[in-house]
């Protein structure tokens, strides 16, 4: 069956050239990517325990997991937690099969645990957080759908991906993965941080909030210190990414006459009054991106075999990427994906591409080559619930 593509040229100024941009990273500690995370999680140990008990992903979506905040009294040099974050796994999941019971809760208690044990490094998990597991089972017709060679769309949902990230986008990104690398140098730093970035014409201004880990902390001096070493880090690192004018402010909200600080026990603000839910942060490309499309579906924690939320948001991303990279005369892309509910998730009742092309572009020939590479992404969609299965697609 032929697909419904179609390839037109747009006209726009490309992001690099517009006056203002503006690009945010939640963190992988900030209480929405804990969602986001823990979701994700305990898909991927579904999905991993459905293949190993009964040879194929079975229905499940866990994306409605909460965050409540706890409280907490920081401290130079310790700290504690006097009132545990709670969390709440939330979703449905397959939990018999053809005579086959599936232990699902304990799977994703085990994950959730596993996942905060791994990147919420001065986490007590076995006192700092209530972990509360509520997975009901999904509809029937929906479940049907699920089980087809080339499953049915499980909605009429559209999702949306571009390339090439701008610069600021890609320093944005960066910023927090570099924070996340100095950790084991500098223990202090918390997983709970936000960069926010602005870029006025030729001049990059990064606003980062990173919490503080008090207990690696000796005093005030100790912790002017070490942001203004992070302060260095993150423009060093922005510096080696473009020639623009940048600048790095830390902690802004910081009254240090006062002493009252972004310092924390565990590195999460979860711990003190901020909760977090699933898809209220990072698009899956890692990135808030105000002045590009972006598709409000929350992507981790989704089925990954016939959520249209989850897998045309990871295709189109892919799709983008894979064109900026291969053809020639592509300026910036943007595509857009819609399912039908109910039909085959490679037939898309529209894929969409719009081209920025560069200058002297042969519009026929960019037209032939971005169908193309659609088209065949779209013959080996199930490639995408194979990769987030197996963790290999990042989500948030």
């Amino acid at each position: 069956m032929t697909r419904n593509i179609k390839v037109e040229p747009l006209r726009q100024t490309p992001i690099e050239k517009q006056e203002i941009e503006l690009v945010e990273r939640k963190g992988i500690g900030h209480p929405d990517s804990i969602a986001d995370g823990l979701a994700e999680a305990v898909s991927q140990a579904l999905c991993a325990e459905y293949m190993d008990r009964c040879g194929a992903v079975l229905h499940h979506n866990t994306d409605e997991t909460q965050i409540v905040a706890g409280r907490s009294y920081p401290a130079f040099g310790g700290g504690e937690v006097i009132s545990p974050i709670y969390i709440l796994l939330v979703g449905r999941a397959t939990k018999e099969f053809d005579g086959v019971h599936i232990p699902t809760d304990t799977t994703a208690l085990q994950a959730a645990r596993d996942y905060l044990k791994e990147n919420i490094l001065n986490l007590n998990v076995e006192r700092d957080i209530i972990l509360d597991c509520k997975l009901g089972e999904g509809s029937s017709d929906l479940r049907d759908v699920f089980h087809r060679t080339i499953p049915g769309a499980n909605d009429t949902s559209f999702g949306v991906g571009f390339a090439p990230l701008s610069e600021t986008e890609q320093i944005v990104y960066q910023a927090e993965r570099e924070l996340m690398n100095l950790r084991k140098k500098i223990p202090a730093i918390g997983e709970d941080t936000k960069i926010m970035g602005l870029r006025d014409k030729d001049k990059i201004t990064l606003v980062v909030a990173c919490a503080m880990v008090g207990r690696h902390l000796d005093d005030l001096d100790h912790y002017i210190s070490v942001t203004e070493s992070l302060r260095d880090h993150v423009e060093n690192m922005a510096c080696g990414c473009t020639d623009r004018e940048i600048n790095v402010l830390i902690n802004t909200a910081d009254d240090l006459k006062n002493e009252s600080l972004f310092m924390t026990v565990t590195g999460t603000s979860a711990e003190m009054g901020d909760d977090g839910s699933v898809g209220r942060g990072n698009r899956c490309n890692g990135l808030i991106t105000p002045y590009r499309p972006m598709s409000m579906e929350a992507t981790s924690g989704k089925n990954p075999v016939n959520h249209v939320g989850k897998i045309y948001n990871l295709l189109t991303n892919k799709i983008a990427s894979e064109v900026v990279e291969t053809v020639d005369g592509v300026e910036e892309i943007y595509i857009r994906m819609l399912s039908e509910i109910g039909k085959p998730i490679d037939q898309p009742l529209v894929a969409d591409a719009g081209i920025v092309p560069a200058e002297g572009a042969d519009m026929s020939a960019l037209h032939r080559e971005i169908e193309e590479i659609i088209d065949r992404s779209l013959a080996n969609i199930t490639d995408i619930t194979r990769l987030v299965a197996e963790g290999k697609l990042a989500t948030f």
